[in-house]
């Protein structure tokens, strides 16, 4: 896998997330068992308050950084990324009750298990400037590419 960074509008090649749900910026490293990713934190948009984004989308932006590896590996095999689903979130800590407005977050996923039926978990942390922000362990499912479930879809308007 590469370790190049990728920018923002090629994120659509490494999450199946799109528009106002496309959460982050770039991939700076990915190998066969992490991710590194960057996000930039909205003044506007999408979950934004006037005090900043709530902690609690740091669970998103962990899962988004979970769904770059994957597509990361399915495009490895001639793939594109998938839709994939986030089962649950264990022991999610946050340092802060938002994540100021203009940050650039580091979002770490590191694989702790892949199952062949699709399941996993990821130990995931975001940091700001080396200190951790927040932390907490995922657990996701992917559907196998055999079964049709979750596999890469269209953004309404879009031909597949």
């Amino acid at each position: 896998m590469s370790d190049e960074m990728h920018p923002s509008q090629e994120m659509d090649a490494w999450v199946p997330h799109r528009g106002g749900m496309s959460l982050l910026a770039t991939v700076e490293r990915c190998d066969a068992e992490s991710v590194v990713a960057r996000v930039r934190v909205p003044a506007q948009g999408l979950f934004a308050t006037p005090q900043g984004m709530p902690a609690w989308v740091g669970i998103e932006y962990m899962a988004q950084a979970v769904a770059a590896w994957s597509g990361a590996l399915a495009r490895e095999v001639g793939g594109s990324p998938r839709i994939g689903y986030l089962l649950g979130c264990r022991r999610y800590e946050a340092a802060v009750p938002v994540f100021e407005a203009g940050a650039e977050l580091v979002v770490h996923a590191q694989c702790e298990l892949t199952a062949e039926n699709g399941l996993g978990m990821f130990d995931c942390r975001i940091e700001l400037d080396g200190r951790v922000l927040a932390n907490g362990r995922l657990s996701v499912f992917e559907p196998p590419r055999d079964s049709g479930v979750g596999a890469s879809q269209s953004a309404p308007g879009e031909e597949r």
